[in-house]
């Protein structure tokens, strides 16, 4: 049926679009909606890692300005106030004792999007979002140069790539991460 006999019929237009446009996508190969897993790139030192996209409330530049944390760990960089709300930062390098997050104008802050601790963590950068199929997913996470095994949840594979799952609720939850003084 022609698009231009349905223009007098509104929502048979839309109805009609809305079946090609899912058809065009089934022929195209593209995934349908579902089929595929989307994170968060992140860099920490030399290692890339994708985070789950719905762990992550907010990506932020680091704040010049933090409150500094008396008797706080050394990769408790301070709190923060973003819009109001006091947030907890936490150089993720530090914490696996790798070195500090970067100082570039790269270094970004990942803020928790976790109900009961509010945190953001402080990485070198921000790579953007990442595409993997489902099927290229593995329940067996690599071995990390910052020892972050503990936090991640398999891998995701992209050609000749592997990208570890950084499980983010999993470090917050977790008792080293919320003894945060000394």
């Amino acid at each position: 049926m022609s698009l231009r006999a349905l223009r007098d019929q509104p929502f048979e237009l839309l109805r009609e679009l809305e079946r090609r446009s899912r058809a065009a996508l089934t022929e195209g190969g593209a995934a349908a909606p579902g089929e595929e897993w989307v994170g968060i790139a992140i860099r920490l030192g030399p290692e890339r890692f994708v985070v789950p996209r719905q762990q992550v409330r907010e990506v932020l530049p680091v704040p010049v300005s933090l409150a500094r944390v008396p008797g706080g760990r050394s990769w408790l960089r301070g709190i923060a106030n973003v819009r109001g709300q006091l947030l907890p930062l936490t150089d993720l390098k530090a914490l696996f004792a790798a070195g500090s997050a970067s100082k570039e104008r790269q270094a970004r802050v990942l803020v928790v999007n976790h109900r009961e601790v509010p945190a953001g963590l402080v990485v070198d950068e921000v790579i953007g979002f990442r595409r993997f199929p489902l099927g290229s997913y593995q329940p067996a996470a690599p071995a990390t140069v910052i020892r972050a095994e503990q936090y991640l949840d398999g891998a995701y594979r992209d050609g000749g790539d592997t990208w570890p799952v950084f499980d983010l609720y999993t470090l917050v939850e977790h008792e080293r991460f919320q003894q945060a003084a000394e």
